[in-house]
């Protein structure tokens, strides 16, 4: 349970990126036996985890091997979809939402739910999991 609030705790994108709960599930399935015998007394942050799995691959189980670097290169993409949503919707964000590109979480239901937002807007929230 820890594991998976630790890696759902950085602010939360690609068009084929998994959420960051189904990121942590998938790691906590293949790799939570490895994590507890191996990665004990470390700081459960994405990117210490990462570091603690990458020094001992030795004592990992083929399927945690593959499935931790999975995991980790699908938060790196869902949290570069959500930074992303902030160039392709600058338009629609001040014009249609009254907001700040500063804060584009806080304008995201807005362009959810506004008409005329445009393509690669739409595009760009869809990709960061934002619906």
């Amino acid at each position: 349970m820890l594991l998976v609030v630790a890696l759902t705790a950085p602010s939360p994108a690609a068009a084929e990126t998994m959420s960051f709960g189904d990121a942590a599930a998938l790691l906590a399935k293949s790799c939570g036996a490895e994590i507890t015998a191996n990665c004990r007394g470390v700081n459960f942050d994405a990117n210490r985890l990462k570091e603690c799995l990458s020094r001992n691959q030795d004592a990992l189980s083929p399927q945690c091997k593959g499935d931790y670097l999975r995991s980790f290169d699908a938060i790196q993409k869902r949290v570069a979809a959500r930074a992303a949503v902030a160039n392709a919707c600058a338009r629609e964000i001040v014009k249609l939402c009254a907001g700040s590109t500063k804060e584009t979480s806080k304008s995201v239901p807005c362009l959810a739910t506004t008409h005329g937002v445009s393509r690669n807007c739409t595009q760009a929230i869809d990709d960061a999991g934002y619906r």
